[in-house]
């Protein structure tokens, strides 16, 4: 039995390892860009600018929050940045050319941001199709106050050879100690999103709620379900650029709530008991990435996602 399943997974490596092979090699990053068609050209740079807007938005608001101003939504994003520090770096692997960065402060402890610049698609997945053009964007944030969970908001586009599109996301939070008020809002924004575009969240939902078969549910996460996932089907079948789209608002939706609620509670009084909740939360969302999400755990280097997503301080 122990004989036939070495001959099992050495046929299963042999197999992933000609698939990388066989990949096609199309240039750098900004020759893959070249090759799309005019329209899938039109979808990606729409991405690489929304990158670039939400990477200012979100790290200067999180900086807006810890010069502790008060101002809500927009009207924070002024010039005043109380974050303490404000690091970047890149990494390069046969899959990604990673570009992390990763700003700290006294309210909002950290944010961290990773861009992944898609060169092939991971093996054991089943996708038969050449990854021509490929993004996920990622905004990870861990509030000082435990009234608050760690947010996770990741947005993926992929597109292949052929012209087809392959779209992705993740929108929720990991509370510590759950305020029912603020998760409700999250769920009513998420909710009012997918209402005013015609489209229905129970899928979604359940997504976020239980993960996908390639999760470990033993190690897994404990999302607050007041959010979606998108690593399903998608949300239009009939067009990958509607289904980006959409996920892009919804995205934004998300996390400029999200930001909200953390301006809400930053003042307000905790517990012990809070702090507890937090701590094991932390602790909980590092034994996820380690043992149970596929794409941390298999694809991306530890130096990379740790520095992006991990708590500041995880207690054991």
């Amino acid at each position: 039995m122990n004989t036939k399943k070495t001959i099992l997974f050495s046929l299963a490596i042999l197999i992933h390892g000609c698939s990388i092979t066989q990949e096609k090699d199309f240039g750098d990053q900004t020759q893959r860009l070249e090759q799309l068609s005019v329209e899938n050209r039109l979808i990606a740079e729409d991405l690489i600018q929304f990158i670039e807007d939400s990477d200012k938005k979100y790290f200067s608001w999180a900086g807006c929050i810890n010069y502790e101003t008060s101002a809500i939504d927009t009207n924070c994003l002024g010039n005043e940045n109380g974050n303490s520090s404000d690091d970047s770096f890149q990494s390069i692997t046969k899959y990604s050319d990673f570009d992390i960065r990763v700003a700290r402060g006294s309210v909002v402890e950290k944010i961290g941001r990773m861009i992944s610049e898609g060169k092939m698609t991971s093996p054991g997945r089943g996708e038969e199709r050449n990854l021509l053009w490929g993004r996920f964007y990622s905004i990870d944030v861990h509030p000082k106050t435990p009234l608050v969970g760690m947010l996770h908001a990741t947005l993926v586009l992929q597109i292949f050879e052929d012209g087809s599109i392959g779209t992705g996301g993740w929108l929720d939070v990991m509370p510590g100690t759950r305020v029912e008020s603020d998760l409700n809002y999250l769920k009513k924004v998420t909710d009012e999103y997918f209402e005013e575009n015609k489209a229905d969240p129970s899928l979604y939902r359940r997504l976020v709620c239980k993960g996908t078969e390639e999760t470990i549910a033993e190690f897994r996460r404990k999302p607050s379900c007041s959010g979606v996932s998108f690593y399903g089907p998608p949300v239009f079948r009939q067009s990958g650029e509607e289904s980006y789209r959409f996920i892009k608002g919804m995205y934004s939706e998300f996390v400029d709530a999200y930001f909200r609620t953390i301006q809400k509670r930053m003042n307000d009084p905790y517990t012990e008991e809070d702090l507890l909740a937090q701590e094991k939360m932390r602790k909980s969302w590092l034994i996820d990435q380690l043992f149970s999400d596929p794409f941390a755990s298999k694809i991306v280097p530890f130096e990379v996602w740790a520095t992006a997503n991990v708590a500041p301080t995880v207690k054991f």
